[in-house]
């Protein structure tokens, strides 16, 4: 059996982004999960967590599935708190022991002190520019694909060992025609790809 840890990165700004889209994908990464027989446990960001049950759960955890919105090409400022808090707190004990680097092996590499190797983790993101600015060497990410726009959180899960699963991401947030069945049925669909009989 699988032990899921589902992070809600979003954080609410009242009229403009009450995190409705963000629970709607949680919601259904949650009842895909226990169709298949995984147990789910939950960090919701914004209402608040203590760092040692934190670090409890991702003791626990195989997976993490880290839902955000992207805000300002990054994370909400108190998901990068949470970040610099928990994966700190973990050192020596459940994220990493040190930076790798050894003074007496020059072969040891920096970003390989990691202690999650038995760990695997997925990103999913709302985002309201459109997918075309992605691997478009005229868009706005400077031909950049999704997961290297997003390299410093991957960075982040990389630095303490675990490995990535595909990337799900959402687009257009803001648009009028944004067609969330269909979205939800791509969600779902890389869910299958992630998560089952792996």
């Amino acid at each position: 059996m699988k032990n899921i840890l589902i992070i809600n990165g979003h954080q609410k700004y009242d009229g403009f982004a009450e995190g409705k889209l963000t629970q709607h994908f949680i919601d259904n990464a949650e009842e895909f999960f226990q169709s298949n027989d995984m147990t789910v446990k939950h960090t919701h960001i914004d209402a608040g967590y203590e760092v040692s049950e934190e670090m409890k759960k991702f003791e626990w955890a195989d997976y993490i599935l880290f839902q955000y919105p992207v805000y300002w090409m990054s994370v909400p400022w108190i998901t990068k708190k949470y970040i610099d808090e928990i994966f700190s707190a973990g050192v020596g004990t459940v994220t990493y022991n040190n930076d790798g680097r050894s003074r007496s092996d020059s072969s040891k590499k920096y970003g390989s002190g990691g202690i999650m190797t038995d760990k695997k983790y997925m990103l999913s993101l709302t985002y309201n520019c459109p997918e075309s600015e992605f691997d478009n060497k005229d868009g706005f990410f400077d031909g950049l694909s999704l997961d290297e726009a997003n390299y410093a959180v991957h960075k982040v899960f990389q630095f303490c060992g675990a490995e990535a699963v595909k990337t799900y991401a959402i687009h257009d947030i803001f648009k009028s025609d944004l067609d969330v069945i269909s979205e939800t049925n791509k969600f779902k669909n890389i869910l299958e790809s992630n998560f089952k009989d792996k």
